[in-house]
């Protein structure tokens, strides 16, 4: 089982007198091992944007069981059990339960502040399943100061406001797109076959066998999907 990251970013637009103006949030689902941005979505935070992340991932894996590590956000459990679960039969007659699976893991790391925003202790529980040794968050949080580095609209207490909702979307979209296919990733670079102390570099699409070599922006303009 592949172990799967949740992560949530966070943009405010531009206030007032602005259309679609206000709060907007991804919700990021990035596996661990080949660094890829397995799905995303975009909207106002709460448990449907969670939900339509979650489903697109069950479409994409077949719903096949996933270990998942996450922040504290309190709908996490909720909406991982409601697209996992199955009918339990027992062998007795009358309806089945429905229940999560035993394989279908999720652990939470819970980061509690005082009122200045002052870290003071790190909780890493069990919220589905047995907990999941190594489970942190600290890829995706990679990912989203990476974001910010490329993106002056996430970049905190800026004046570059996305100010239309479909500009942030397609912002965010194409610096994922970009993430998974068009970069190489130093962690996952394997050694070169013939050459001694050179390597092969991979996007996360080619540690993820969805491509098999790096893009280029030409390419993505040119190519007709």
């Amino acid at each position: 089982m592949r172990l799967t990251n949740f992560g949530l970013l966070s943009k405010k637009n531009a206030p007032d007198k602005i259309p679609n103006a206000g709060e907007r949030w991804g919700c990021l689902i990035q596996d661990r091992a080949s660094r890829c941005i397995v799905a995303h979505a975009h909207g106002r935070i709460g448990d449907e944007l969670v939900d339509q992340a979650v489903g697109i991932v069950g479409e994409r894996t077949k719903h096949r069981p996933l270990d998942w590590c996450g922040d504290g956000w309190r709908g996490y459990p909720a909406v991982i059990s409601r697209h996992y679960r199955q009918p339990h039969i027992p062998g007795k007659r009358g309806r089945p339960a429905v229940i999560v699976p035993a394989t279908v893991r999720l652990t939470q790391t819970i980061k509690h502040r005082d009122e200045h925003g002052r870290l003071l202790s790190v909780e890493v529980k069990a919220a589905l399943g047995t907990e999941i040794p190594h489970a942190r968050t600290v890829h995706i949080e990679r990912f989203h100061g990476c974001l910010r580095d490329h993106l002056n609209a996430l970049t905190r207490k800026t004046h570059a406001f996305a100010k239309m909702d479909e500009t942030w979307d397609a912002l965010l979209s194409l610096q994922i797109f970009d993430h998974n296919f068009g970069r190489s990733h130093q962690a996952l670079r394997l050694p070169h076959l013939t050459s001694l102390g050179r390597y092969l570099h991979r996007s996360p699409a080619m540690a993820l066998g969805i491509s098999d070599h790096i893009w280029s922006l030409a390419e993505l303009l040119t190519t007709s999907l």
